[in-house]
């Protein structure tokens, strides 16, 4: 990278040539950091006020800095980028760089073996270059195979006679405030020569501008993964069986650095130590050994212990790994709704098997001609559990496969029941039905062009995943600036969320369309008419007490009808089943009191936060629905019974949760048949406490 003094030049308003080719190093190494790949880089910066590389003798080579030797991009790398790298005030000859880099390469890279070795050159050409030696340069490089790139502020084509400030800017490009230097025009003969005599037919392909660059290094590269064979016999029957081997075609992507919380004294990777701690949930949290800890699995409310040797005799013992034909089934019979897993297996025959790839050949095109699928049973190992799923038949011009996909056992499956949707009332006109129907040909993704080809304008598969884009925008922010606030979120990543722009002029019409043919108009609640009695007074409170009731059974929504008929106090929503209950009146208050007792029982018999607060959910309805029938002896006698079992069976930690939501009796200033005072319903507590702290104390 050039960081002479020239590369700080710029027109007014401009961004410099400098901080351009910064920000291209910086994206191409965030990406290479975030890949996760296996690549070495180096970096050379040229025009520096030092001199440090390996040529430098005899005042040759002067000027050029190796700033980091060949090794993986790291954090660190992308740090040293931000802080230390900026403008320098010497010149030195890109050439003499591109030599300091050819002999590094060369170097560096003896004894390793490497798929390609590549220069990439940022500079603004503005400094005389000597062509003395460019033919042996050019020769030298195709003898090493190194490849070349050149990325520069303004186009290859901007020598042109004639251009000046004002057609580069309209371009998109820095402007220096006048047409190519001499210097820079030269340089681009040298750069021309070069990468045509590399390469005659696309060498000059290989010339970016900074724009360009940033434009196409913007996204993150996404994780590179080494195809994993898995080889396999596919059977049918006891009699035929087919060598294949299985790769991942699709499959969830995720992130491999986790987060975890840590206690460190330092952000250096040795300073940060972990460590596990087996607790008891108790006051204490006395501590255990992880021997002496055993597996358990929760059985209604007791908890069954689960030993090793017990889940190994419990595991499905098979023969291994598995790619059976169970039978076959017509393709229409397996729906798309159905699939499930998180990936899709592409199974090939063996490639040194021309017995095994005639056979799976013959399978498939059998397949596809029938219209048919396999439905196999397959197990990747020994120690995992076996699937069912459906092998599609996939033929395309380059290759022929059976493409695996997981099918759902019968518990897999959600059966769900909802109110019909039919209704004539709500039956739209062809009109509306008309405005819907323009709706969905406005907003198709795939458009006609003048040959009848179809084209796409939304590709799902060339987007990548937007949570990992910004992930990793954040996450390099903060490890080059830390302690400042997070970057607002790139504008191109925010384009790639929003619907094609193509699609947004194309729908605005049919949107209007729809709110004309589908109006929304507020739906106010009717006046009833009063009668003389409510008019001067009587019967007011009669009056009033109606409308509670008619405002109370007009709260019932669509989430009440999918529910259907409650007709017990069940364990899943105890608290909503007992107030629903109670409204249908459907069974006596007493026995509804009953049930949801029984259930208060049960889930205080389960020591855990969660099951309390379920539980004080329960006692809270209870006695809202008691104040509110205005019949509080059952909930009084049950708080009382309760309150006085708390010591013996280990409620402590209950009655605190209690305590805090403030769940008293209910007193005669609340409803006039009880017999508790204020006072006493307020005391209920102070008993509890003062029993519980004597008992502690002795």
């Amino acid at each position: 990278m050039d960081v002479g003094f020239s590369m700080s030049n710029s027109a007014p308003g401009e961004e410099p040539p400098f901080e351009l080719a910064k920000k291209v190093i910086q994206k191409f190494v965030q990406r290479q950091v975030f890949a996760e790949t296996k690549d070495e880089l180096a970096l050379v910066l040229f025009g520096t006020d030092a001199t440090n590389n390996p040529l430098d003798q005899d005042d040759q080579y002067q000027n050029i800095t190796v700033h980091r030797h060949l090794m993986i991009p790291d954090f660190e790398l992308l740090v040293e980028i931000e802080n230390q790298i900026h403008p320098e005030n010497q010149q030195a000859d890109w050439l003499d760089a591109l030599v300091v880099c050819m002999d590094l390469l060369q170097t560096e890279t003896q004894g390793k073996k490497c798929d390609r070795l590549n220069i990439v050159l940022l500079t603004d050409l503005n400094t005389q270059a000597s062509p003395d030696n460019l033919d042996v340069i050019i020769e030298n490089l195709k003898q090493a195979g190194i490849t070349l790139q050149f990325f520069l502020p303004f186009p290859l084509e901007e020598d042109e006679e004639g251009e000046g400030d004002a057609d580069r800017r309209d371009s998109g490009h820095p402007g220096t405030g006048k047409g190519l230097s001499r210097e820079q025009k030269s340089g681009l003969e040298m750069v021309r020569h070069v990468m045509l005599s590399l390469d005659e037919e696309d060498g000059l392909e290989e010339v970016y501008s900074f724009r360009d660059a940033m434009e196409q290094l913007c996204m993150f590269k996404r994780i590179e993964r080494r195809p994993m064979a898995w080889p396999c016999q596919l059977t049918i029957g006891s009699a035929l069986s087919i060598r294949i081997v299985g790769y991942k075609a699709v499959t969830e992507e995720k992130l491999k650095k986790m987060w975890i919380t840590v206690d460190a004294q330092t952000t250096k990777r040795d300073d940060v130590k972990r460590e596990t701690v087996y607790c008891l949930d108790d006051d204490n949290e006395t501590e255990v050994q992880k021997d002496d800890i055993i597996q358990g699995f929760r059985y209604g409310s007791d908890i069954v212990p689960f030993s090793k040797v017990d889940q190994d005799q419990m595991k499905y013992k098979h023969d291994g790994k598995c790619f059976a034909v169970l039978g076959f089934a017509k393709q229409s019979m397996v729906q798309r709704h159905q699939f499930m897993g998180n990936q899709v297996v592409k199974m090939f025959a063996a490639k040194d098997d021309e017995h095994a790839g005639v056979a799976l050949s013959a399978l498939i095109r059998a397949l596809d001609e029938l219209q048919m699928v396999a439905i196999v049973r397959y197990a990747y190992d020994r120690r995992s559990n076996p699937q069912v799923g459906a092998a599609f038949p996939c033929i395309k011009q380059d290759y022929e496969c059976l493409m695996y996909v997981q099918l759902p056992f019968m518990e897999d499956l959600r059966h769900f029941t909802f109110p019909s949707l039919e209704n004539k009332k709500l039956t739209p006109s062809d009109a509306q039905l008309s405005a819907v129907d323009s709706l969905i040909d406005s907003m198709m993704l795939v458009n006609e062009d003048e040959n009848g080809e179809q084209k796409d304008l939304f590709k799902p598969h060339n987007i990548p995943n937007p949570a990992f884009q910004r992930h990793f925008q954040c996450l390099h922010h903060r490890a080059v600036s830390p302690g400042t606030p997070l970057p607002a979120m790139e504008p191109w990543l925010q384009a790639a969320l929003d619907r094609p722009e193509v699609i947004r002029e194309r729908c605005r019409a049919p949107l209007e369309e729809m709110k004309r043919k589908f109006p929304l108009t507020e739906v106010e609640k009717k006046k009833k008419l009063k009668t003389s009695a409510q008019i001067f007074g009587k019967d007011a409170e009669e009056s009033d007490a109606k409308n509670e009731k008619d405002e109370a059974e007009e709260e019932y929504n669509l989430a009440d009808i999918a529910e259907g008929s409650v007709t017990s106090v069940g364990s899943v929503d105890p608290a909503r089943d007992f107030r629903t209950l109670i409204k249908q009146k459907s069974l006596p208050f007493g026995e509804v009191c009953q049930q949801l007792t029984h259930r208060i029982e049960q889930l205080l018999s389960n020591k855990d936060t969660l099951y309390y607060m379920k539980s004080i959910t329960c006692i809270q309805a209870f006695r809202e629905q008691s104040v509110k029938l205005g019949n509080v002896d059952l909930y009084n006698s049950y708080l009382q019974s309760l309150k006085s079992s708390i010591e013996n069976r280990g409620l402590e930690v209950f009655w605190d949760l209690l305590v805090q939501d403030a769940v008293t009796l209910i007193s005669k200033d609340e409803v006039e048949g009880s017999t508790i005072s204020k006072t006493e319903a307020n005391q209920v507590y102070r008993s509890v406490y003062v029993s519980l702290i004597n008992s502690k104390r002795s």
